[in-house]
């Protein structure tokens, strides 16, 4: 999947769209978690487009159009909005999976995954990008960022591991403090429940996953699917045979890294460094 050119979505315009929705669900009488169960979608979903946090794809405001017998407004609005990315056009349908997914898998060697981030070390990575971000968009982003991190606190989380480089943890981006801070949240993300955290120690001989980073994901209906990204674009990847030698890879690299309890350990030795 490679990025397509479009326009760019303005939060405020984002937000001015998921008002209007409120309005129009209000005027027919529904609460959030009735217009979800008519969409089959989340009441968190409703939720997030309403606070402008989510962008209303077209197709669901010709649903929402019909459902609540608004005359094409929706629709029209989504059409014409003006536009400033929060995230890049080619992952928000990876973004749109992750929220509803049921467990995930993933593979990082160079930075975080951005589920386990703190918002100075998300800051970091964007004020790293080249060519650089405003400071508008990368707040933003870093909002953006975050706000993800909602799906690994809820009442009923997905089940998530990840295996991540040893080189990451080691690494100082942002900064001596915003290391520690790091460690010390990582740390305390190794005991989420229904989440697993390994690291890949450094000088293996062997590895399993050479060819760089990606995620499996399993969806509510039990759909297998993987995702992966370069550095101008993205690739999600449906076909079983491909997601299965990903599956694989996955398994392989988890008999690799350094088990829950030792990397614990090995977290615990580090923040007793600092």
């Amino acid at each position: 999947m490679h990025p397509r050119k479009r326009q760019r979505k303005n939060a405020s315009a984002m937000k001015l769209v998921g008002a209007l929705v409120a309005r129009f669900r209000t005027d027919a009488g529904l609460t959030q978690r009735e217009l979800a169960d008519r969409i089959c979608a989340g009441e968190e979903t409703v939720a997030s487009i309403e606070q402008g946090r989510r962008p209303l794809k077209p197709d669901l405001a010709r649903l929402l159009d019909g459902l609540l017998d608004t005359k094409q407004a929706l629709e029209t609005a989504v059409a014409h909005m003006p536009e400033i990315d929060l995230i890049p056009a080619w992952a928000e349908q990876y973004m749109d999976l992750e929220r509803e997914a049921i467990a995930l898998s993933w593979f990082e060697n160079q930075v975080l995954p951005g589920l386990l981030q703190t918002e100075r070390y998300a800051r970091a990575v964007f004020l790293s990008k080249v060519p650089i971000l405003g400071e508008e968009e990368t707040n933003a982003q870093v909002t953006a960022r975050i706000e993800r991190q909602e799906i690994l606190h809820r009442k009923v989380p997905p089940t998530a591991s990840f295996i991540i480089s040893e080189a990451i943890v080691r690494d100082r981006l942002g900064g001596d403090e915003v290391y520690a801070e790091t460690l010390r949240h990582l740390r305390a993300c190794a005991d989420l429940p229904g989440a697993t955290l390994q690291l890949m120690p450094l000088g293996r001989h062997t590895h399993a996953a050479l060819a760089g980073p990606f995620i499996l994901l399993e969806t509510p209906d039990h759909q297998h699917l993987a995702y992966t990204e370069t550095q101008r674009g993205s690739q999600l990847i449906t076909d079983p045979n491909e997601v299965s030698i990903l599956a694989q890879k996955y398994a392989m690299l988890r008999t690799q890294a350094l088990n829950t309890e030792e990397t614990k350990g090995l977290l615990d030795r580090l923040l007793g460094e600092l």
